[in-house]
């Protein structure tokens, strides 16, 4: 399950379709705080999750003989939490809400609360503690042997960051050749896209509504924002056109591999599927015939955040900071001053 198939989808594109991708995250991270001694057998570790990084987690704790416990989602669906029940985990899950933002920050008021009435419990704060980096560098080992000595650009979901930055930057610690194009969601504090609205939006985990410590602006080259009904069109093209059954936020980041290859036909484009297409089936694979047709849709190409329009729009972003501020009540789901440094250090 954690190793990725890598699919040649074209001349210069290739898929590394995961079914669940954060299994290198939580097994890493577990991993190294066990070798550290910040946890220990048989303790709890709790997060909260949009969905695959919670059944990673529920894995590792499996494999290490830790207890687990998931404030889940609104979007985690019944599937889902069949799976990390069976894994032995504990699930809160947030009520149904339309606002993203209202869900984050529900589920980290909650995950302080667990905390506080629960000596002991160890929080993952995956959206925040860099010991999530350290098990992206066997993905990195993986393609570094497999596409060797060939101009490579990465495509992926920024999300918390840790699954495109874990990969890209022991790449270019080896001397590699390394662009990075990171998807976002409209909505994202991430990289400035708040100021939107989508409201069929349910890509949660590919943006923020809070900010993330894990995020690394500076590794970005450029980004794409990308609306539910392109992700859609992507992700309904990935299947037609290769018969690869993939989440949506693969569908975007394939959506702007195929503009970005035909754009730079020299490099080879490796596109990061984090999971699989099934808790998406009702609403965007039974709605197939809605889709757009990808071949038709072309992104605005802005120089400026304030030029930031939807459906779809990119931007060269030049390994450049950003500064994010944290949403009204959502601070609290970073880390404190005293431990923030320790944290950026995998």
């Amino acid at each position: 399950m954690k190793t990725p198939d890598l699919l040649r989808l074209t001349d210069n594109v290739v898929l590394a379709r995961f079914e669940t991708m954060k299994v290198y995250a939580a097994l890493g991270a577990v991993r190294t705080l066990l070798e550290r001694g910040t946890i220990s057998p048989g303790q709890t570790l709790v997060d909260s999750s949009s969905g695959i990084y919670a059944l990673a987690l529920a894995m590792a704790c499996h494999r290490y003989g830790l207890r687990c416990h998931i404030v889940a989602s609104t979007t985690v669906d019944a599937a889902m939490r069949a799976q990390l029940e069976i894994l032995g985990a504990t699930v809160d899950q947030m009520p149904p809400s339309q606002d993203l933002r209202l869900d984050q920050e529900r589920r980290v008021r909650r995950v302080r609360q667990l905390i506080a009435d629960r000596p002991g419990t160890h929080w993952m704060r995956q959206y925040h503690d860099a010991v999530h980096y350290a098990g992206y560098r066997e993905f990195a080992d993986l393609v570094d042997e497999a596409l060797p000595g060939v101009p490579l650009t990465v495509v992926g979901a920024v999300g918390t960051g840790a699954s495109t930055g874990g990969l890209v930057r022991p790449l270019r610690d080896r001397g590699r050749a390394v662009t990075l194009l990171g998807v976002q969601p409209f909505g994202s504090v991430t990289f400035g896209s708040e100021g939107f609205q989508d409201p069929e939006a349910i890509i949660a985990g590919i943006g923020s509504s809070i900010a993330f410590d894990n995020v690394r602006h500076e590794l970005y080259d450029a980004l794409h924002w990308v609306d539910f009904r392109h992700a859609m069109a992507g992700a309904v093209g990935l299947l037609r056109d290769h018969a690869v059954f993939a989440g949506l936020s693969t569908g975007a980041a394939h959506l702007v591999t195929a503009w970005e290859a035909a754009r730079h036909p020299e490099r080879t484009h490796l596109v990061i599927g984090a999971d699989t297409g099934h808790r998406y089936t009702e609403r965007v694979f039974a709605r197939h015939h809605e889709a757009p047709d990808p071949r038709t849709l072309a992104p605005r190409r802005i120089t400026r955040l304030e030029e930031l329009a939807m459906p779809w729009s990119t931007m060269d972003w030049g390994r450049r900071s950003h500064d994010v501020a944290p949403a009204p009540g959502a601070a609290a789901g970073r880390p404190s001053s005293s431990t923030a440094q320790e944290d950026r250090t995998p």
